[in-house]
């Protein structure tokens, strides 16, 4: 964990933006997979650790406002944990690493509750997740758990994002670590994209490198040749030449930390001349996108100069037709780039999602459009120095798609459907870097992960 300053300096400013009442964090508790002893390994909640940096089940913390304290609430272990878990610090040795002088019982966390209920006191409380905690919650509160959504405090959530969307040096620092340990997954997955590799071999072996690393995956692992589906989980396929492979995948660190890489490689190492077009289409996306960011700059206006790229790019290899800028401002494009640019990263993958997508990416300057494809862009408002986000344009042939939007003629006066059609079996591309924003422009992450074609190239021929 960071120092204990870290953690009392990160509660006075939440402290600053929010009178009166009790702030309750609810660490996360073990999760059961088939029986109740044998659980999933333990994630603690971001929320917690940002404020709170314990990673031990079962714990509670809390800000009294009224009072100017801090608690923390767990249970100390007995011998029977000791003897299958070995000793662990107490409660209060926990608290007095993040700066927090008062602990108690978890029954002593419940009597504080409902005499601060009795009294008529805001308990302020994030969006929960997790249905154990939902029901945890709904006991403590007192309020059904169907019901608890709109009880959750949104000037905590505005605090919440205020806080956690700008990161510190300590935080790229982490963010960073993890981008590297990333360059060894995907520099890997490349060298082993040969023809006859089963997919499960290079996403077994990428994710034995995250825990190698003292990490886990940042989230299951995206590897498949039929890129085409944006989440593909499966990875059964054996590669064969000819066929583009997309890695996405990252990892997160003991303090949580994550990165979300994404790089497409051919199968055998050489491109052939359809899917070096295609690439080389994705990849000045991405590099234009990434040259655009500046604090300042609505994520939006981001999103669509890379739209626009990637229609003129299109339109080049007679793909789509007509003016491109005119297409992707009625979003021929979303044919084929349906997904947003990007999304926040830090303590999650999809950093702060949990406290709902409109609240972080979008403000009353920037809304949320309900247009295709665009409307999947999790961030379009303005940038701000320390912001991470990750830039990650794609190219997908998405048959069922093509096919309704054949069917319907739509936008037919710039997209090619003859063409289309033989770009069918071609899967998909995407290629995605994680990116600070500074205060006078920009700073890709994290050792350079290979990503021209000849750099892909001589990787995956190695």
């Amino acid at each position: 964990m960071f120092p204990s300053e870290v953690y009392i300096e990160r509660r006075k400013k939440l402290r600053a933006g929010i009178s009166g009442g009790i702030i309750l964090f609810l660490g996360n508790q073990e999760v059961s997979f088939n029986y109740p002893s044998n659980t999933y390994p333990f994630r603690q909640d971001s929320n917690f650790s940002y404020f709170f940096g314990l990673d031990h089940p079962d714990l509670v913390g809390i800000i009294d406002l009224d009072l100017d304290k801090d608690w923390i609430f767990g249970n100390d272990i007995d011998i029977d944990d000791i003897i299958w878990m070995g000793k662990l610090p107490s409660i209060k040795e926990q608290a007095d690493l993040v700066g927090v002088t008062d602990s108690g019982s978890l029954n002593e966390l419940t009597e504080l509750i409902l005499t601060a209920r009795n009294k008529g006191r805001t308990i302020h409380f994030a969006p929960p997740y997790r249905g154990e905690t939902i029901l945890w919650l709904s006991d403590l509160l007192g309020v059904p758990h169907l019901e608890l959504r709109q009880h959750v405090s949104k000037l905590l959530i505005k605090n919440i994002i205020k806080l956690r969307m700008k990161k510190d040096a300590r935080e790229i620092a982490e963010i960073e670590k993890m981008v590297d340990v990333a360059y060894l997954m995907h520099t890997t997955a490349m060298k082993m994209a040969k023809p006859g590799i089963i997919e499960q071999e290079i996403a077994g072996t990428i994710e034995g490198i995250a825990l190698s690393h003292g990490c886990s995956v940042s989230f299951p692992v995206i590897l498949s040749i039929n890129g085409q589906t944006l989440h593909n989980h499966y990875h059964g396929n054996t590669l064969t030449k000819g066929r583009m492979l997309v890695i996405d995948a990252g990892c997160e660190n003991n303090l949580h930390y994550s990165s979300d890489i994404t790089r497409s490689v051919p199968v055998g190492g050489t491109f052939n001349l359809r899917q070096k077009g295609i690439y080389e289409i994705v990849l000045n996306a991405n590099l234009v996108a990434i040259k655009a960011m500046n604090p300042g700059i609505p994520f939006r206006e981001i999103h669509m100069l890379a739209a626009t790229e990637i229609a003129k790019g299109l339109t080049n290899l007679g793909i789509m037709k007509g003016d491109p800028v005119e297409a992707a401002s009625r979003g021929a494009h979303t044919l084929f780039f349906p997904h947003g640019l990007g999304h926040p990263l830090g303590l999650d993958v999809h950093d702060l999602e949990g406290m709902g997508e409109n609240l972080v990416g979008y403000d009353e300057e920037v809304r949320r459009s309900k247009e295709f494809g665009l409307a999947f862009l999790r961030f379009g408002r303005k940038l701000e120095e320390g912001f991470v986000m990750t830039i990650e344009p794609g190219i997908y042939f998405i048959p069922e798609l093509i096919d309704i939007w054949k069917a319907e003629n739509r936008l037919a006066e710039f997209i090619n459907f003859d063409v289309v059609e033989t770009y069918k079996d071609f899967g998909g591309i995407r290629i995605e870097d994680d990116v600070l924003v500074t205060a006078n422009g920009y700073r890709v992450l994290g050792k350079p992960i290979p990503k021209t074609v000849t750099e892909i190239e001589e990787m995956v021929r190695w």
